[in-house]
């Protein structure tokens, strides 16, 4: 069964050319997208008159069930080609956490969730991608065609090489409901021990959570055709926080998807809406992360927590990463992240690197071992002033001493040798010319 729209591939090709003619009414120089929402979390200097609008590139273009593949333009958010491809029981192999990421983004800016310790990081899905260059030409990239040395390059090229008009992408088939299986460990030893046995095990999902330094949870989730309930964790009731509380739990597909985007995780803590009367008064709709996204970015321009911090004579450091840990190194790196970060929850995804065929030189992970990531997203409080960067750095420094990587949507503080070491400049220079 193939499900498109009967004009929809002729929309998508009107489009293009749209788009080449706007393209050549640009003035020449440095350009960016122009988007109204956005997942990274660090400044940028941008010129409003060389903005792209790609933004009519939204569109789920093809669903083939006979295939297991998702045709989408490159700024489709995940949420769209979600409510579409449940309709027919597949959905994308990895679909990040937010509803509010797009699938081009996903695959230049790299993304994660809970089915990576199966099919890797949602770029190693990706079958084929339609690139627009700084040029104006619009090249098919495979990895096995002209184009390939591209379609590798893509991933964390954060659109310095391109920006992503469509990919097809492989799909698993799904089942209505998700089971989860919540367990706990009061030590990291025996939780990644957990992590590595589990990875093994024939399941469908597996994320986890540090709540507090001795309270591990690893989440098991699995398809199932039937549920004897559903919970609700899109308005009142909070997700992260049932899970210490619950050893089961039954979401439908669609709600696990988006269990962690009504409360951004538990980011929603520092805005101050986790209580019922303020999650009343803001409705579902309000309670996502695209909401978030607006008032932090509305704070960040107007100053307002600076100011509040200031008056209390508080000095305060944002670290916002996802960073990969080889899997041998974790514990060692969550001691240290305790001992000298402190930022409480954690969330926990294992990732292993799906093709030892495939390379993507500018995010690489070893295939010879499985990967933890690690996302912290808070800031660190003190009442003495530190370097501009003091806890990031300490970061990045373990991150590079354990062999990991680090996801460059937030502040980066590397130094540009050690910089282009860990994400190949050679490489990426070569590209960039070509």
């Amino acid at each position: 069964m193939v499900t498109e729209s009967a004009n929809v591939l002729a929309g998508y090709t009107s489009r293009r050319q749209a788009l080449a003619s706007t393209l050549s009414g640009l003035p020449p120089g440095p350009m960016r997208l122009q988007k109204e929402t956005s997942n990274l979390f660090r400044t940028r200097n941008t010129n409003p008159h060389h903005a792209l609008d790609i933004s009519a590139f939204s569109h789920v273009l093809n669903i083939d069930t006979e295939r297991n593949t998702i045709e989408v333009e490159g700024m489709t958010p995940y949420a769209d080609v979600i409510s579409a491809s449940l309709q027919v029981g597949l959905m994308p192999k990895v679909v990040p956490q937010l509803k509010s990421i797009t699938v081009g983004g996903a695959i230049s800016g790299i993304g994660i969730e809970s089915s990576s310790f199966r099919y890797g990081l949602p770029h190693e899905s990706v079958l084929e991608m339609d690139v627009l260059l700084a040029g104006g030409d619009v090249v098919t990239c495979t990895p096995d065609n002209a184009h390939q040395a591209l379609f590798f390059g893509m991933p964390n090229s954060y659109g310095t090489l391109g920006y992503i008009l469509r990919v097809k992408l492989e799909a698993i088939p799904v089942k209505p409901y998700v089971q989860l299986t919540h367990l706990e460990f009061d030590n990291s030893a025996a939780f990644f021990a957990a992590i590595d046995k589990w990875s093994g095990e024939d399941i469908d999902f597996l994320d986890g959570c540090v709540l507090q330094r001795h309270q591990h949870f690893l989440t098991i989730g699995r398809f199932v055709d039937e549920a004897p309930y559903v919970s609700d964790y899109t308005l009142l009731d909070i997700y992260y926080q049932s899970i210490p509380v619950r050893s089961e739990d039954y979401l439908t597909t669609s709600d696990y998807l988006w269990r962690w985007d009504t409360d951004w995780f538990w980011c929603s803590k520092n805005l101050y809406v986790q209580s019922k009367p303020i999650r009343r008064l803001l409705g579902r709709k309000r309670l996502n992360s695209t909401t978030y996204q607006k008032i932090m970015r509305w704070n960040s321009r107007v100053g307002l927590t600076r100011r509040l911090n200031r008056m209390a004579l508080i000095h305060t450091e944002s670290v916002i990463q996802d960073v990969d840990i080889p899997a041998g190194n974790a514990a060692e790196f969550l001691d240290f992240f305790h001992h000298d970060i402190g930022i409480l929850p954690i969330w926990v995804c294992p990732v292993r690197a799906r093709n030892i065929k495939q390379s993507f030189p500018l995010f690489p992970l070893s295939t010879d071992s499985p990967y933890i990531n690690f996302g912290f997203w808070d800031a660190v409080r003190t009442r003495r002033r530190k370097p501009r960067g003091h806890f990031n750095r300490m970061i990045e420094d373990k991150v590079t001493n354990f062999g990991g990587i680090k996801s460059l949507y937030s502040d980066v503080f590397f130094s540009h040798r050690v910089f282009w070491q860990a994400y190949n400049g050679p490489v990426y220079r070569e590209l960039k010319v070509r």
